[in-house]
């Protein structure tokens, strides 16, 4: 019986240290239109993603490709949508006590009905909290 449990010991020792470091990066879903108004957009949501290495694994989903209506159906997305950005699965993050969500365009790009509320600066803190986490 003793031998059991200092083996199971040492088995647990062993692994549970590689368990709490096996988080992983941050996940980053983006459905995208490849629309020129929103292009600049995406360009500069590619440079600062770059910036988190492998932080952060960032997966491009083309609103207008077949993954990307598999992806907008399985996201629940039925709206017409320039870009949507998921962090870890919400589209929604509490930044600096406020909601952000991270839907349209940025506010003060592209066409005023299609802006959300959201910047490259909160964006950029968003990204700061999960990444910190990992």
């Amino acid at each position: 019986m003793n031998k059991v449990v200092v083996i199971a010991a040492m088995v647990l020792s062993l692994v549970l240290p590689g368990l709490a470091k096996a988080s992983g990066p941050a996940v980053i879903d983006v459905l995208f239109m490849n629309h020129g108004p929103l292009r600049p957009t995406l360009n500069n949501m590619k440079d600062l993603l770059a910036t988190y290495d492998d932080r952060l694994t960032v997966r491009w989903h083309d609103f207008e490709s077949r993954e990307g209506e598999d992806f907008m159906a399985k996201m629940g997305v039925t709206r017409h949508v320039p870009l949507v950005i998921w962090i870890n699965g919400k589209e929604t993050m509490e930044i600096d006590g406020a909601p952000c969500t991270f839907s349209g365009f940025p506010s003060g790009a592209g066409p005023a009905m299609f802006q959300g509320k959201w910047t490259l600066e909160l964006l950029t803190k968003a990204l700061d909290m999960v990444t910190k986490q990992n």
